[in-house]
């Protein structure tokens, strides 16, 4: 007699710590041994706008320090809920540019599939938000639109999977949705903008891996990181597995006060990507979302930073500095 012996489906190892992120204040707090004075504050914050911060992450946090350039991405505060003239909901006019479910078209040439509206973290500075991801979530049958969309004009030639965060859907929804979009003749490139290699680097597997190679488009992933002390051992070994698969790899930070605001932390960032096999991209101003005003950093000063980069850094080490400014045909250089 055969005796047969159950197998015990269990979910990837990304999957599983993405469902044990830390999202109260409270625990992050006990955590990382913080000021229980600043929690009033965090708890009023994170009300309007959730947190979410993976253990992964968390780890690289230095204790007790109110002031650490990770735990300021993270960590909701009072300032938040302050109104601020020229901030807003929607800063970079993307209702106006979401002709389908899923699908943003901005610039010319190349379109935005809004693939997943989660994320594994949740950035104070997030430029989306406030995003209506309820009325970008389609299925497989609406997402068929925004392909048909695609498909009809043949000056598309790149797709961008963003969101929330991409890496953040199903291996299986992600082969899927490439699979068709590979289908179309004219799309030669797919870029990934992601921060999930960052946050939580266990999401680069094996799975990842096969559909992101398993096509024919020219493939880049950008990453998001704003701080060197983001990127540990553990992301070098997340980069490396997309490296040696024949992955481009960028990296976009944001200019970030109290975060990466010296000439000392962009250069150590750029360094270290370089170190980790990912080139400098972009270096964003601040989008004026509203929450997100004590992040800024003013034009003057952030020429004069970017200014320090060009003269010690060699040039593809420096990053694009960059503004979106709604209803532009690309991103605005800034000099």
């Amino acid at each position: 007699m055969i005796h047969r012996t159950a197998v015990t489906w269990q979910a990837p190892r990304w999957q599983t710590e993405l469902a044990d992120i830390i999202r109260s204040p409270e625990e992050l707090f006990a955590l990382l041994e913080l000021d229980k004075g600043l929690l009033p504050a965090a708890l009023a914050a994170s009300d309007d706008f959730s947190l979410r911060v993976p253990r992964a992450y968390a780890s690289r946090i230095r204790k007790g320090d109110p002031d650490d350039p990770l735990l300021r991405q993270v960590l909701p505060i009072g300032d938040e809920l302050q109104a601020v003239p020229g901030y807003s909901h929607d800063p970079l006019g993307e209702a106006e540019a979401n002709p389908h479910p899923g699908l943003v078209h901005k610039y010319h040439g190349r379109v935005l599939l809004i693939v997943s509206g989660g994320c594994a973290i949740n950035c104070r500075y997030c430029f989306r938000r406030h995003f209506p991801y309820g009325e970008n979530n389609p299925g497989r049958a609406r997402w068929q639109t925004a392909l048909d969309y695609i498909a009809a004009d043949d000056s598309i030639t790149e797709v961008i999977y963003s969101g929330g965060d991409p890496l953040n859907a199903p291996d299986r929804q992600l082969h899927w949705l490439t699979e068709r979009v590979a289908a179309i003749p004219h799309i030669r490139r797919l870029r990934i903008h992601t921060r999930l290699p960052v946050v939580l680097p266990n999401r680069i597997d094996t799975d990842c891996l096969r559909w992101l190679c398993d096509h024919r488009l020219q493939t880049s992933l950008v990453i998001h990181s704003n701080h060197a002390q983001e990127l540990d051992y553990t992301v070098g070994e997340a980069l490396a597995r997309l490296r040696n698969a024949g992955i481009t790899l960028l990296n976009q930070a944001v200019l970030l006060r109290g975060v990466n605001d010296s000439q000392q932390a962009l250069t150590a960032l750029s360094e270290r990507l370089f170190e980790l096999g990912a080139l400098p991209y972009y270096l964003h101003l601040l989008d004026p979302v509203t929450g997100a005003h004590h992040f800024n950093v003013p034009e003057q000063e952030a020429v004069l930073l970017h200014q320090k980069l060009r003269e010690t850094l060699p040039g593809y080490l420096v990053p694009k500095l960059v503004r979106e400014i709604a209803g532009e045909p690309s991103k605005t250089p800034v000099s």
